[in-house]
């Protein structure tokens, strides 16, 4: 048996969650999430618990078991709470900022880099120097933080480029001179 798939998911105060055959939808204070789960994997709440079961020990219903359990809990967590990720930006010069819905960053290049803000993702800029992504999808605002630290990641020389928060580069030492002729 899965050990996570078995685990029964707990459905906070506010969250309210419909189970329409395969679809599964969650609502919450953060927002509505729909998922459409595979039809071999029943999905019911009893007891203000959200159950996963499986119908047989085949190897793809087992590999769906955990996988649909995870992606409930994780749809259940961003509609009651959300997700947040934290990106910080070094380098002289190196800034960002909004302008309405748009991620405008100076990042190095001749020009400056645009990021259209996706929808059901909030962007906050602090301070210049730090993006806050946030939102009740985990693969939505994974993915965006992605594509923003994507357009420069963090080089290992100098450090700079954008970054996660909790993110640590492996520094390099640069050339190493060979005293003089």
């Amino acid at each position: 048996m899965s050990r996570i798939g078995k685990l029964p998911i707990a459905i906070p105060a506010g969250v309210d969650v419909t189970i329409d055959g395969s679809t599964v939808t969650v609502k919450g204070p953060q927002g509505t999430l729909t998922r459409t789960v595979h039809s071999n994997i029943a999905v019911a709440v009893e007891n203000n618990e959200i159950v996963v079961t499986r119908p047989n020990d085949e190897k793809l219903n087992r590999s769906l078991h955990g996988l649909t359990r995870t992606l409930i809990a994780n749809m259940v967590e961003g509609v009651a709470h959300g997700y947040k990720k934290e990106l910080e930006i070094n380098g002289i010069g190196y800034r960002a900022a909004m302008q309405g819905t748009q991620l405008v960053m100076n990042i190095g290049y001749s020009h400056q880099v645009f990021m259209d803000q996706p929808e059901g993702i909030k962007i906050e800029v602090p301070s210049p120097n730090k993006i806050v992504i946030s939102g009740p999808d985990k693969q939505k605002v994974g993915q965006f933080a992605a594509e923003v630290r994507e357009k420069r990641p963090p080089e290992p020389y100098k450090g700079k480029g954008i970054k996660y928060a909790d993110e640590h580069i492996r520094r390099k030492e640069g050339k190493a001179g060979k005293g003089g002729k």
